[in-house]
Order: C-alpha cells, then sequence, then structure tokens
C-alpha cells in the first residue's frame, strides 16, 4: 500500500451510527446521504424514529420483505407508529411455533429418546428426519446438540427457566468479518468444564462456499451465529447437524446471518425495490418500466426528509445484499 493510500485510509471518516447495520466505510455515497441528514438538523422525532427503523434492516431476516415495505409505508406517511413489525399483541409466527418444536425435540433426544421415536414435526418435517443426520449418540454430539438448544432458547426466550442467566447465550467463540476465531481463542468459563468438547467443536470445520467461492467455517462459528430469525434456518440445522454427525461437505452453503446472503430469496424483489427507490430519487439510468408503481405511490410527493430516508434504504440494500 503507498503512503498516499495509507494517508486516504486513516483520513476516512467513520459511517454515522445510522450505517451499523450495514458494516461499511463511509464512501462518497455515504458521505453524500449523511450530507442530506446535516441540511435537516435539527432531526424532527418523526424522521429520526423512520430512519432508526432502517438502521434496525437485516435482509437476512424471514420477514425481511415485509420490513422494507413496512418502512417504505412509513416514509410515505411521514412517521412510524411501531417497529418494522405489524403483529397484535400474543399473535404467534409459524415460524415461532417451528422454533419450539425444534427445542422441544432437541432436548428430547439430549434426554436420551431415540431419533426415530421422535414424533414432532418441524416446518412440515418430521424431527426425526433432522435427528438422524447427528448418528450414534456420543457425550460429545449431546453437548454439542445442546449448544444448539441454547442459541435457540435464547432468541426465543422459550423455555423459560427459574434462572434468569439460563436464557443467555455464551458464544463459543467470538468472531470477526471473516467469520473466524482469532488464533489465540481462550476457551470460555462457561464450558471450562468441558473443554476438550470445546476445542473438538473449534477445530471441526465445515467445507462449503461462500458466494461460488470454496470456503470451510468452524463448527463453534456455525452455532453461535445460526440465529432462528435467518430465512433459511431449516436448512443450516439441517447443515450444523450433519457436521455433527460428521459430514462436513454439505450439498448446500450455510447462509447464517450476511454469510451467503445473497442467495437470499428475496434478493430480485429487492433489486426492483431498489430500483424504484433509485428512481423516486430522480438518479439517471432507472427507468419507469422497471419500477415498481405500487411503492411509488406509497411514496408519495420526493420532500427533503424523503430523500435522505429513500437514499438511506436505497444504499442499506444495496450494502446488506451486495447489488
Amino acid at each position: 500500500m503507498t503512503t498516499d493510500a495509507k494517508l486516504d485510509l486513516e483520513n476516512t471518516p467513520p459511517c454515522r451510527e445510522w450505517w451499523i447495520n450495514c458494516g461499511a466505510e463511509a464512501d462518497e455515497e455515504i458521505r453524500e446521504i449523511d450530507r442530506l441528514e446535516d441540511e435537516l438538523s435539527p432531526l424532527p422525532e418523526n424522521i429520526t424514529r423512520i430512519r432508526k427503523l432502517i438502521s434496525t434492516l437485516e435482509l437476512c431476516h424471514h420477514k425481511a420483505e415485509r420490513w422494507v415495505m413496512n418502512i417504505i409505508q412509513a416514509i410515505g406517511q411521514g412517521d412510524a407508529s411501531k417497529g418494522l413489525g405489524t403483529r397484535a399483541a400474543g399473535e404467534m409466527h409459524p415460524a415461532e411455533r417451528d422454533w419450539m418444536n425444534a427445542c422441544t425435540a432437541l432436548s428430547s433426544w439430549c434426554a436420551g429418546q431415540p431419533a426415530a421415536s421422535v414424533e414432532i414435526e418441524i416446518a412440515g418435517r418430521p424431527a426425526r428426519d433432522l435427528l438422524s443426520k447427528l448418528g450414534e449418540r456420543s457425550a460429545l454430539k449431546e453437548w454439542q446438540v445442546q449448544r444448539v438448544i441454547e442459541r435457540i432458547r435464547e432468541y426465543i426466550g422459550w423455555p423459560r427457566s427459574l434462572h434468569d442467566n439460563d436464557l443467555v447465550y455464551v458464544f463459543l467463540e467470538e468472531c470477526g468479518g471473516d467469520w473466524e476465531p482469532p488464533g489465540d481463542a481462550q476457551c470460555p468459563e462457561r464450558y471450562r468444564e468441558h473443554e476438550d468438547f470445546w476445542q473438538q467443536t473449534m477445530r471441526t470445520r465445515i467445507h462449503d462456499t461462500v458466494d461460488g467461492e470454496p470456503a470451510d467455517v468452524s463448527l463453534a462459528v456455525a452455532i453461535d451465529i445460526m440465529f432462528p430469525c435467518n430465512w433459511n434456518f431449516m436448512g443450516n440445522l439441517e447443515i450444523v447437524f450433519g457436521a455433527i454427525g460428521g459430514e462436513l461437505h454439505p450439498a448446500q452453503p450455510l447462509t447464517v446471518c450476511a454469510r451467503n446472503i445473497r442467495r437470499a430469496p428475496i434478493r430480485e424483489r429487492m433489486q426492483t425495490v431498489s430500483r424504484t427507490l433509485q428512481y423516486a430519487l430522480g438518479h439517471q439510468g432507472s427507468e419507469e418500466k422497471e419500477v415498481d408503481r405500487a411503492l411509488l405511490e406509497l411514496l408519495g410527493e420526493i420532500t427533503a426528509p424523503k430523500r435522505w430516508l429513500v437514499a438511506s434504504l436505497d444504499k442499506t440494500i444495496r450494502l446488506q445484499l451486495g447489488l
């Protein structure tokens, strides 16, 4: 790297907190969007509420498309009366039932019940099919499956224990943006009693692809970032259980969090949304025939606050999906 390049890197301003869900440095486009914000200062509370929604958007979520639509509607209306979701209190999404069933099935297996006798369905599939991937039972496998249960339980808060700390998942190891734990990783105190299991889980590698290129990832990391809200939760669970059972070359790649997010089924739809947002902003190259007229109607006339919000949403979508 040249001296000038190093200076440019050092002088690159960090992204504002609004961009926390994008994991990117402030490029010229982001700085231009930030300047739109500066022109609105001080921000009205209603505009701030909408921008906060954009900052919490994660396109790997199984309800991401609905959330994007809710944000666009909020921009058009000029305010957000609630968060990204639209459910009534007490209402359960079908996916949440699947997560609970997964916990029940895995807990039954850990308690000693044979995989073939677990009569529960997860996302319309017999749990025994998933559990059969674990192979012959061992203490190591039971320990690893228990970590998966804890990962799911922390997210859904079920089943609850008399001990609140039981719902706090302790990461096997914190990984960086490259999905790799540091070389000097130490066993967390929570797992010291079975440090040998921890070490074996850390060393086990799942060999797949990332964006079509050969890759591999530690089983420990795969468990740590296997959030049930992911659009491919069942597929990821199958890969992790296969790895626990010894199958380390899955037919499909692991798609946890932003890893392989380009495979997300909403990608094509989000391309249309992005083109529509850019058309609303009057960007050159955005043709009317490639946009969603219904979204334009929701947005309405583009005012200065809307311009900042629409540009922020478009950039967030493109950064997260690599468009």
